[in-house]
């Protein structure tokens, strides 16, 4: 993956229920961690999600590994 500077983040960590569409806040934050990578990603740069897993994940390579890991297991 490129190598992406941190985000600065302030305040705590959100809570997300992931759509098709969108999400709803359960907890209100700033950011949720990367299931894929543990960064942290500002929840207005928050692109990519599985609906079925109920994962964020930081950018699309780290979207698509997951996807691979999981193809493998199957």
């Amino acid at each position: 993956m490129k190598d992406i500077p941190e985000p600065r983040l302030e305040g705590p960590e959100a809570k997300l229920l992931y759509g098709p569409g969108g999400y709803q806040v359960v907890r209100p934050g700033t950011y949720v961690v990367c299931s894929v990578t543990g960064r942290p990603i500002p929840l207005d740069q928050l692109r990519y999600w599985n609906v079925d897993r109920q994962e964020p994940y930081f950018n699309a390579a780290a979207a698509t590994q997951r996807h691979t890991e999981q193809a493998k297991q199957k």
